[in-house]
């Protein structure tokens, strides 16, 4: 059967994807962020997944405020870089699995997630930031990537406690898959950042580090979490965090730590990663 074995979290700051498109990861500004996730780029080549599960959100870029799914599963085969008003990134098309996609969607919705099925998605920063963090500038993206979007953009937003048993479900989808694959499952966006108002640039380190240690070891607790705290004390934006949690409810109650990583500042927002292999 199919089986999830690893989980990652990393934060999907567009200003990421353009410094390596632009080809200055290593200059005084970005070099401390990129070495963060040296580890996990030989990790995976070691960890070779043939399917990762992609949990993102769109940023007005395939979802506007006339269409906003709650939780959304692309099935189509290729997923193409969207253009944001400066052109599509310079990176391979996204492959897909349509037939693992609709298995995890026929599953799920019967486990009574309304997921939303999308065939046709062009995808953002919020998804191919974390595939250049993770597998550098391929001539092709290594494994099949199936997308999973969360609306964090647009009030009401799902609860941390939804996300983390969407994840549950998904795993429980993904291992009633009759074919042998090597699967792992990202939270993508955060940390603590606000792009707006009064309080535009804020970052808490407090509270983004509370955060990292507790969801690899207190993620039930950390489930519970009201998204007023997230918006006091992680800026308006640091709602992308319930992402992060779909990742590890999908993942043993017991993982195993093999990095973690945290930068301040990324542009104007605070990164963090985590490679979270299951006991």
């Amino acid at each position: 059967m199919a089986k999830i074995n690893a989980g990652v979290a990393t934060s999907h700051v567009p200003a990421i994807g353009a410094a390596i498109d632009i080809g200055i990861t290593d200059n005084e500004y970005w070099k401390p962020l990129f070495e963060g996730y040296d580890y996990a780029k030989e990790w995976i080549k070691k960890q070779k997944p043939d399917v990762v599960l992609l949990v993102y959100n769109d940023h007005a870029t395939a979802f506007d405020s006339n269409l906003v799914p709650t939780f959304a599963i692309a099935t189509g085969e290729e997923f193409k870089p969207a253009d944001e008003g400066w052109g599509p990134r310079p990176v391979p098309n996204v492959k897909g699995y349509p037939e693992f996609a609709s298995h995890i969607a026929q599953s799920v919705i019967q486990d009574d997630f309304d997921l939303t099925v999308v065939n046709t998605l062009d995808v953002d920063h919020g998804l191919t930031v974390p595939l250049s963090l993770m597998f550098g500038q391929p001539e092709n993206w290594p494994c099949k990537v199936i997308p999973i979007a969360v609306n964090v953009v647009l009030y009401p937003t799902p609860s941390g406690q939804r996300c983390y048993n969407l994840g549950k479900s998904l795993r429980k989808a993904v291992e009633s898959f009759d074919e042998d694959l090597n699967v792992q499952i990202w939270g993508t966006g955060g940390m603590s950042h606000q792009l707006q108002g009064p309080r535009a640039g804020l970052i808490n380190k407090e509270f983004d580090n509370a955060f990292l240690d507790d969801i690899v070891d207190d993620a039930e607790n950390l489930a519970l979490k009201p998204h007023l705290e997230y918006i006091n004390l992680a800026g308006s934006e640091g709602i992308e965090l319930i992402m992060w949690l779909v990742m590890r409810g999908a993942l043993n109650d017991e993982v195993e730590l093999k990095k973690r990583h945290y930068h301040v500042p990324a542009s104007n927002t605070a990164v963090g990663h985590l490679v979270l292999e299951n006991k």
